[in-house]
């Protein structure tokens, strides 16, 4: 049984570099071929044995609660057409033993405050934080299993890394540390969004994190940094003065969906690995005359 039994969504952004897309509609919500990013983000907890989904949302995210409720009509009208295999799919959007949680974060405050507004819900117990903007895929067990598995080892915080380019060491939290074992190093310096001259090491923080509660006390006191938000990276680096924290470096292939680019990259690599799509869509691309 693992120790991790609650994962927090931060999901209050506006999404506007996917204007006018998410104008009206959570940039959570845009699918990758038929799945929204949200659900894969959320299926990703559920395999590594998360049972508390907490969705920390904007006031313009109805979308991300109405996806995760139940859809009395919808479940109706695919029953009695007897479409029993698309009735399944709808309701395994949460799954049996699964709970979700909505907490409305009512300033853009960042992702440490995003962060801090899930307290009450998560309570005196280490939990998960999951960006679904990074959609991580791997054949084998997904990065918040290999995460879990970390923290079940080392008992102490775990933050989700990967190696990029120093030159955009400016977009990342960047951390660096001594080797512990395979993929995995302590964390002795944490910053957010260095200049690649000022950058640590090659290691990027991406959007996955377990972390002890003793964040939240932390996170209250922490004053804003990086673009006036209170930033989790500040929180994580005063945390670290009094515990150990780790960073691992995952196995499998991280799309940046929060960006176009990354966002299409995804859609065309999942539709090449969807059971229904694969052939048909392979075929498509291989005749397309570029």
């Amino acid at each position: 049984m693992t120790t991790i039994k609650k994962a927090v969504f931060p999901v209050a952004g506006l999404g506007t570099r996917f204007l006018p897309a998410t104008k009206a509609v959570a940039k959570e919500m845009l699918a990758i071929v038929d799945k929204p990013l949200i659900q894969y983000a959320a299926e990703e907890a559920e395999k590594a044995g998360i049972e508390t989904l907490i969705f920390v949302v904007g006031r313009t995210k109805n979308s991300i609660i109405d996806h995760f409720d139940k859809a009395y009509e919808l479940e109706n009208e695919l029953a009695l057409r007897n479409k029993n295999a698309l009735l399944k799919i709808v309701k395994d959007t949460v799954p049996e033993g699964v709970n979700c949680v909505f907490i409305r974060q009512s300033e853009a405050l960042g992702l440490g405050h995003a962060v801090l507004c899930a307290e009450a819900a998560v309570g005196n117990e280490p939990f998960a934080v999951i960006l679904p903007d990074d959609l991580i895929h791997n054949e084998g067990d997904n990065c918040m299993q290999q995460m879990v598995a970390v923290y079940d080892k080392y008992s102490a915080s775990v933050i989700g890394t990967q190696t990029v380019e120093m030159s955009e060491s400016d977009k990342y939290g960047m951390v660096a540390g001594p080797k512990v074992e395979d993929r995995l190093a302590m964390v002795d310096e944490i910053i957010e969004k260095p200049a690649p001259a000022e950058a640590p090491s090659d290691q990027a923080v991406v959007g996955r994190y377990i972390l002890t509660p003793a964040i939240f006390n932390i996170l209250k006191t922490t004053e804003r940094g990086a673009g006036g938000e209170i930033q989790l990276t500040d929180g994580i680096a005063a945390l670290r003065k009094t515990e150990e924290i780790y960073a691992y470096s995952f196995e499998g292939t991280r799309y940046d969906c929060g960006s176009k680019i990354g966002y299409l990259q995804a859609t065309v690599e999942f539709a090449l690995k969807h059971e229904e799509l694969s052939d048909e869509f392979g075929c498509y691309l291989k005749n397309l005359d570029l």
